[in-house]
């Protein structure tokens, strides 16, 4: 006989009947620990997810630096994987590539004659004047480093013999003291410490060691003080034509001034360059027109009568990486297409020749658009059945939030593109319908990245006015590289002359 039957049978009614409360009390009690720690654990489980996608990010799949990857890199393989569809080309330059090669030039520098010592047949000895023709090779070399070339510049005083009145000749300008550094060693000194980034000291000791100039870090900083003062107007007219280009390129970066976080932001062309120096992100170029090519970076969207195109290198980035860890199906297709797309334009524009409006035809250009407009829809659908989102282990699921107005719905990071994608789809595919606007935003990238570099060598600047004249020496040399000028000659002539020489197509 069960002893607990034999127990509760010696209680009366409302001694069982508070017995069954006291039961069904803790059943209930056990019931919502159980849920309570159901949700835990599953809140849990979504960190840890989201814990392991923020591991597995790297170079190739998100917009994190190649240095962030660090010593643990990925397999070579993935890290090598490109972005770019396979052209079924052998790799090097192509058929039509105009090429560069080392050639024989009509008039040596110096000739050296060689002639053979003696006869191989009899022995006898071999002059000069025996010579019935010769076999010629050139050997290009740098010439030795020599001493700094010293100019002396005497104004005299001459006597009127007519009125018998004194007469001073005024030095040139730019000769101001009676001992300085001429342009050139100015030019080649600002070319090197602001383009190819060597640090005051390394720059202070390879002056010294190829032309036997002893630079103080004090006379570097003033000739970078001096070429920046002189190169102000010319970066101002560059401003101006960016700020007015039909398609204009936009990117910005965080770097170090006396400690503190300030910003470096870019604005070009495929031929123009320019660099500012502001306390804040949100400091954007004035008085722009046209498109601005862009991050997707949302203060962007607050300047007024702008167009915008975004670049699809960072979306086929993020798609990578929902393909690759998320394994969602709609981001293979997307960026199937995308990639499609951009070769199809890339195709039309080596095949006219020239830029037209539009690039492709109207009817291929619709059949990437619903193509587009499909998968966005198939993607949409497939977050919009996933289990909400929690945004803490203790977190209440989203249906029990639905009237709270305290921040936005947690959304997983496929969720959030497909928005982005869904509600900026022009601005996404402008490439197509525009010949002006590029696939990416790589300009403004390939134009920011040194700064990083920069920020390696030298960990920042020490003052805002060291920083300032950093952009706008940069500003000229790039900007004279994209012109296609020789960077020291380039530095050593009127910069309003330059000015005028810009081109901007």
């Amino acid at each position: 006989m069960n002893p607990n039957r034999e127990s509760h049978a010696a209680l009366s009614p409302e001694e069982l009947i508070a017995l069954v409360a006291a039961q069904a009390a803790e059943i209930a009690r056990q019931a919502t620990e159980i849920a309570r720690q159901a949700a835990e654990i599953a809140a849990l489980k979504a960190q840890f997810a989201e814990l392991e996608r923020r591991l597995a990010l790297n170079s190739t799949n998100s917009g994190k630096p190649p240095s962030s990857d660090g010593l643990k890199k990925p397999p070579r393989p993935q890290r090598t994987r490109s972005l770019r569809e396979a052209s079924g080309r052998g790799s090097g330059g192509q058929k039509g590539h105009k090429g560069w090669t080392l050639e024989q030039v009509a008039v040596a520098d110096s000739i050296v004659d060689h002639f053979p010592p003696s006869c191989t047949a009899c022995g006898a000895a071999v002059t000069p004047a025996m010579s019935s023709g010769h076999g010629a090779r050139q050997v290009f070399d740098l010439p030795a480093p020599r001493p700094l070339v010293v100019t002396e510049h005497r104004v005299h005083d001459c006597v009127c013999k007519r009125c018998g009145a004194h007469n001073r000749a005024a030095f040139p300008d730019g000769v101001n003291a009676p001992v300085q550094y001429g342009p050139a060693i100015t030019a080649f000194v600002l070319y090197l410490l602001h383009y190819q980034l060597l640090p005051e000291d390394r720059l202070a000791e390879l002056m010294a060691d190829l032309f036997g100039v002893k630079l103080a870090a004090a006379t570097i900083a003033r000739m970078s003080r001096t070429g920046a003062a002189r190169l102000h107007d010319f970066v101002t007219a560059v401003r101006d034509l960016v700020a007015g280009a039909g398609v204009k390129h936009m990117d910005e970066t965080g770097f170090r001034i006396a400690g503190t976080t300030s910003w470096l932001h870019v604005a070009c062309t495929a031929l123009l360059t320019f660099y500012r120096v502001c306390a804040k992100r949100g400091s954007l170029l004035a008085n722009v027109t046209g498109i601005v090519v862009h991050d997707h970076w949302k203060p962007y969207y607050t300047m007024a009568n702008v167009g915008h195109a975004l670049c699809n290198a960072h979306h086929l980035r993020e798609l990578t990486a929902l393909i690759d860890i998320d394994k969602e199906e709609w981001a293979r297709k997307m960026h199937a297409v995308l990639r499609r797309a951009a070769h199809a334009v890339t195709l039309a524009r080596e095949r006219d020749g020239v830029v037209k409006p539009r690039v492709l035809h109207q009817r291929l250009i619709e059949r990437f658009e619903r193509r587009y407009d499909a998968i966005v829809a198939e993607g949409l659908a497939f977050h919009q059945a996933q289990a909400p989102l929690r945004c803490g282990p203790r977190a209440r699921p989203v249906a029990e939030t639905k009237g709270s107005k305290r921040g936005r719905k947690p959304r997983r990071t496929g969720h959030n593109l497909l928005l982005r994608l869904a509600g900026r789809k022009p601005d996404v595919l402008r490439f197509l319908n525009d010949a002006r606007v590029p696939f990416t935003n790589n300009q403004a990238e390939r134009d920011v990245r040194m700064m990083k570099v920069k920020q390696k060598i030298s960990g920042g600047f020490r003052s805002v006015e060291g920083a300032m004249d950093f952009a706008v020496i940069r500003s000229f040399i790039s900007t004279a590289k994209k012109q296609g000028w020789n960077v020291i000659q380039a530095l050593t002539e009127d910069p309003e002359v330059m000015a005028k020489a810009l081109r901007t197509t």
